[in-house]
């Protein structure tokens, strides 16, 4: 069984400001995690999940590859950290909402039946909710440095 974590939040910036913020490497890495992220489909990258002593966690690095990029709105890469999640997908879509952003976010692929599969993805979702209110925050104020 596959499941997928769903999120829709609305940034009070332009799509170009949170689109910056999705496919910059500097920018991905204030939100996510260093990296050497391109937004060019077959691009292959890296992210580099520090470790977390507090929680026994010894980090880890995500592997991924661009599968689709159209500025400003879509933006799609594989995401594979090893063990149960391998080869699940991450997309971005955003869409204008008055003078801000509406950002359709999904992480799909997981395998529940995998041994370690439902403690991946209550990981992953945690970890993604956090990511994500750290993403609007990033777009606040690369936009207040901007002025």
């Amino acid at each position: 069984m596959s499941e997928s974590i769903r999120r829709e939040i609305v940034i009070p910036q332009p799509r170009e400001r949170v689109w910056h913020a999705l496919t910059d490497s500097s920018a991905l890495a204030e939100w996510m995690f260093p990296n050497d992220f391109e937004p060019r489909v077959g691009h292959q990258f890296t992210f580099h999940v520090p470790p977390n002593p507090k929680v026994n966690f010894e980090g880890l690095d995500v592997r991924g590859e661009v599968i689709e990029c159209k500025p400003p709105s879509t933006l799609a890469f594989s995401w594979s950290a090893g063990g149960a999640v391998e080869n699940t997908r991450v997309s971005y879509r955003l869409e204008p909402d008055g003078g801000g952003t509406r950002l359709f976010f999904e992480h799909s692929g997981f395998d529940l039946f995998h041994p370690f599969g439902k403690q991946a993805f209550k990981g992953a979702e945690f970890g993604w909710t956090k990511m994500l209110e750290q993403l609007g925050a990033v777009v606040a104020r690369r936009a207040a440095d901007k002025k």
